[in-house]
C-alpha cells in the first residue's frame, strides 16, 4: 500500500470515529486496533472522553492496547487530571487493561476518593492491577475508606477490588466490622463473606450483613 493510499485511509478512519452510527464508530475502533497506528494515539484518547456507547469505549480500549504503551501510558496518564469524568474514568479503565505498572504514581487518593462514582470504580479496578508488590496493605487502607460508599453495584465494585487484594486486606476490613456507622459495618461483612465465598452473591452477602449490624452484632469466622 502507497503512502497516498495509508494517509487516505488514516483520514477516513479518523472521520467514522466521530460518525453519527455507533456501528460505523465501532468498525472504525476496530480497524485501528487491527492496524495500529502511532497517528491515532491521541484521538482514540479524544474518542474515549466523549464516546457514548459502552461497546464503542471498550473497542477503543482495546485499539488503545494495540499500541505501544510507551505512546498511548504518557497520553492517558494526562487525561486523569482532566476536568471531565468520562475522561478520568476511561483512562483509569485503559491503564488497567495496559497494566505498564510505571502509570502506579498516578492512581493518587483523588482518584481512590473522586466524587464521581464511576471514576472511584475505574480507579479501585486499576489500583489492584497497578499497585507495586509489598504495597497492598497500604491500598487496602486506603480502600477501605471508601467502605459504605454509593450504592451496590459502587459497592460490589468496592468490595471485588478488595477481595482482590486478599490477604492484604483482611485486617484492615476486619477493623472496619466495628465502625461507627452501619453502612460502613455491613459493606465490611459483606466484602469478608465474598472473601470467604466467592461464590456467594454479593446481594444476599450484603442483606445478611444489614441483618447481623442490625441486631447490634459484627460478624465473624463460623
Amino acid at each position: 500500500m502507497t503512502t497516498q493510499n495509508q494517509d487516505t485511509d488514516a483520514t477516513r478512519a479518523f472521520q467514522a470515529l466521530d460518525d453519527d452510527s455507533s456501528s460505523v464508530r465501532l468498525r472504525a475502533a476496530m480497524a485501528v486496533g487491527t492496524a495500529p497506528d502511532p497517528r491515532f494515539v491521541g484521538r482514540l484518547i479524544e474518542r474515549s472522553a466523549v464516546e457514548p456507547e459502552f461497546y464503542v469505549r471498550d473497542m477503543l480500549t482495546w485499539a488503545l492496547t494495540r499500541h505501544p504503551a510507551s505512546m498511548t501510558v504518557p497520553e492517558l496518564l494526562g487525561e486523569l487530571r482532566s476536568e471531565r469524568t468520562q475522561a478520568r474514568s476511561q483512562a483509569l479503565h485503559t491503564l488497567s487493561k495496559i497494566g505498564d505498572r510505571r502509570a502506579w504514581p498516578a492512581i493518587t487518593l483523588a482518584l481512590l476518593a473522586d466524587a464521581d462514582d464511576e471514576v472511584a470504580r475505574s480507579a479501585w479496578r486499576a489500583a489492584v492491577v497497578l499497585v507495586p508488590a509489598g504495597e497492598e496493605p497500604e491500598l487496602a487502607a486506603v480502600l477501605a475508606t471508601q467502605l459504605g460508599r454509593g450504592e451496590r453495584e459502587t459497592q460490589l465494585s468496592l468490595s471485588r477490588a478488595l477481595v482482590a487484594l486478599g490477604e492484604a486486606m483482611v485486617s484492615t476490613v476486619r477493623a472496619a466490622t466495628t465502625d461507627p456507622d452501619p453502612r460502613v459495618r455491613a459493606h465490611a461483612l459483606a466484602t469478608e463473606r465474598l472473601l470467604r465465598d466467592p461464590d456467594a452473591g454479593f446481594a444476599f452477602a450484603i442483606e445478611e450483613a444489614k441483618r447481623v449490624v442490625a441486631l447490634g452484632g459484627a460478624g465473624g469466622e463460623e
